[in-house]
């Protein structure tokens, strides 16, 4: 969009993601991110990891169906056990970088984060949550 564009409103690509050690990149103390491994005490900044039934790989084709079916979602990264979603907004083009780690477990740790600004509406809260119901209904159907 022209208006992002002129803004600049997209960021750079911070350069912490990805997963180190087993962790995504920790939250700064801004409001505008959450993550699954943060504190379960830090209600700014923890949300629930996903879970999923089945083998992790079906749970990441999941996770790409999901994706692909979203508007403004370009995957940057994808390996057998991460994937790195940038999500673009339709007004000004704030990027924010989501992160999918599936560790060995039924589980997927999430992080959600804006590139810009301090505080997001809840908005990185609100995606990861449409996206845990549109796994689970996908789980459903499967």
């Amino acid at each position: 969009m022209i208006l992002g564009s002129i803004f600049g409103c997209s960021g750079k690509i911070p350069s912490n993601l990805g997963v180190n050690n087993g962790r995504l990149a920790h939250c700064p103390d801004s409001p505008n991110c959450v993550s699954s491994q943060a504190d379960q005490q830090d209600e700014k900044h923890y949300i629930g990891p996903l879970t999923y039934h089945g083998t992790k790989e079906t749970a990441l084709a999941s996770i790409d169906r999901i994706l692909a079916s979203s508007p403004r979602v370009t995957v940057v990264e994808q390996r057998k056990d991460y994937i790195h979603a940038e999500f673009k907004s339709a007004i000004m083009g704030f990027v924010d970088d989501v992160e999918f780690y599936f560790p060995d477990k039924k589980m997927i740790h999430v992080r959600s984060a804006s590139r810009l600004g301090y505080s997001d509406l809840g908005a990185n809260r609100k995606r990861i949550e449409r996206l845990r119901n549109l796994l689970n209904e996908q789980q459903q159907e499967d």
